[in-house]
């Protein structure tokens, strides 16, 4: 199950947290006080949902909450909010202090994992631990940003039925070399109904936004300042290549490496067995045998 905690991001944006578990904890400060906390942030376009196997299996020994960030999900989608790195990780560092999570482990995939590095260079009270799942710490130009844009006016929205959403990203999809069931299921969890069909909870122009204040800029030295344990995650055939997350094992003070076979950049949603088996590992060094699953 999942419960839904409110949270009050930079600027005032409303913003939906997601705390798993079976049953579900009725007095967060009791049943809490003492228990590891993880923190799980989505890449672009992703919602909390999106983690919800990998959460479910971490509520056994931990508080694992997943964040809706702004412009996702259930969160507030407000015209005019900003979507600079500042507040993505401004809003990551809200959750974990009304929460009362940290310090905890942080997991993030894509800018979910930029976010959850640059927030322990930041404020390294608040995190034990970061885990980053194909995100690339080096720059990706404005030629990538131009590509995100006609992939975006690619797409044949509204879609008639959620059928119709997981064939073209699984299949259709110009982007997609081979079908994909998991990326078509994947988009089908940020579809919601609409009067003439299905469209994304998020706006695109909004993503757009989101993904410009990274792309031209590469993160490395933000990487140097996480003094926590730190564990790059790559699937084989992710977006991230091996030689480079090494390069970021390397520049990270406590850095550690992981790979997931026959999976692409969902590593998570791809490979949930896969992505499981590379990180409780990790747990377990870095939460002893409170880590241990």
């Amino acid at each position: 199950m999942a419960r839904r905690i409110d949270v009050t991001g930079t600027g005032g944006v409303r913003l939906a947290a997601w705390e798993f578990g079976d049953p579900p904890k009725t007095d967060p400060a009791q049943e809490h006080n003492g228990t590891p906390g993880v923190l799980l942030l989505h890449g672009l376009m992703g919602r909390a949902s999106h983690w919800a196997s990998t959460a479910r299996w971490l509520s056994e020994r931990h508080r694992a909450v997943a964040l809706d960030q702004r412009g996702h999900g259930r969160s507030e989608k407000p015209a005019q909010a900003a979507f600079t790195r500042e507040a993505y990780v401004d809003d990551a560092e809200a959750a974990l202090e009304q929460l009362g999570l940290g310090p905890a482990v942080l997991i993030g995939h894509a800018m979910g994992a930029l976010t959850a590095w640059q927030l322990a260079a930041k404020r390294p009270d608040l995190v034990r631990g970061v885990i980053i799942c194909d995100m690339r710490a080096s720059a990706l130009g404005s030629a990538s940003q131009r590509e995100w844009e006609d992939w975006f006016r690619a797409w044949p929205v509204p879609f008639a039925t959620l059928a119709d959403v997981r064939k073209w990203f699984g299949e259709d999809d110009p982007w997609v070399e081979r079908p994909n069931p998991a990326r078509g299921e994947f988009y089908a969890e940020v579809m919601h109904e609409c009067e003439d069909g299905w469209r994304p909870v998020f706006e695109p122009d909004q993503m757009l936004r989101s993904r410009e204040t990274w792309v031209y800029d590469a993160h490395w030295e933000e990487l140097a300042q996480v003094r926590c344990p730190a564990l790059v995650v790559r699937g084989l055939d992710g977006e991230l290549g091996r030689a480079e997350a090494q390069e970021m094992v390397r520049v990270l003070p406590r850095g550690a490496y992981a790979e997931v076979a026959d999976a692409g950049h969902l590593v998570h949603y791809d490979q949930p067995a896969g992505w499981r088996t590379a990180i409780e590992p990790f747990f377990d060094a870095v939460l002893g045998d409170a880590g241990r699953l």
